[in-house]
């Protein structure tokens, strides 16, 4: 018998495979301060080829620094793609996804101080080694507000 085969889903994927350096800017909002921060991400695929493993370490001005591991796939029953992230702040995230032509939309739900609040990640593909990003958050789900933009580039 063979094993279970990579969802084909999975070959978009791989654009993520490798080291990327990511910049942007935090605006002041219930997430902290505001101001610059700046991450480093090095994904390869588990063995398998089922889950794309990302180590990164980041800092957040007025939050400082810190590390994560993620890990991101497909979910075949469901058809969206998973992203699971820890990190060393204490925070576990879990998102579902989809992407439309070059954009990716990642999408959780968390309660921060117990109030429900919407978080949606997008993720705009420039070119083959680059990508904008922005994060934005809701209470309701239909009023958004921007907490944090930027730009990601692969590393050579």
């Amino acid at each position: 018998m063979q094993g279970p085969k990579p969802a084909p889903e999975l070959e978009r994927v791989e654009y993520f495979v490798g080291t990327w350096i990511s910049e942007g800017d935090m605006k002041p909002s219930p997430m902290g301060p505001g101001g610059k921060m700046t991450m480093t991400e090095r994904n390869q695929w588990m063995e398998g080829g089922f889950f794309l493993t990302m180590h990164s370490e980041f800092n957040i001005a007025g939050l400082g620094s810190g590390s994560g591991m993620a890990y991101m796939g497909f979910d075949t029953d469901k058809k969206v793609y998973t992203y699971d992230e820890f990190n060393s702040m204490g925070e576990a995230e879990h998102s579902t996804g989809s992407v439309d032509g070059d954009t990716w939309t990642w999408t959780r739900e968390q309660h921060p101080g117990g109030n429900a609040m919407k978080t949606r990640f997008i993720m705009k593909t420039l070119s083959p080694t680059s990508y904008t990003f922005k994060l934005d958050t809701s209470p309701d789900g239909s009023n958004w507000s921007t907490v944090m933009d930027g730009k990601a580039t692969k590393e050579k």
